[in-house]
């Protein structure tokens, strides 16, 4: 399934949502094996990926 077939079915606003939920769970597990290290450029990456992904 592409990601406009996946967008058609689950709607704007749904495919927002778990797209920013998926980015969030990615930096947390990237801050939980660094131990909190380097939480500035994760949550940099974290705005990054969000805005390539789109609104």
């Amino acid at each position: 399934m592409g990601l406009d077939e996946l967008k058609d079915k689950v709607g704007g606003e749904g495919l927002e949502k778990a797209s920013d939920a998926g980015i969030e769970k990615a930096g947390d597990a990237v801050e939980d094996k660094t131990g909190g290290k380097g939480g500035e450029q994760i949550e940099q990456g974290e705005q990054l990926a969000d805005n390539k992904i789109g609104e």
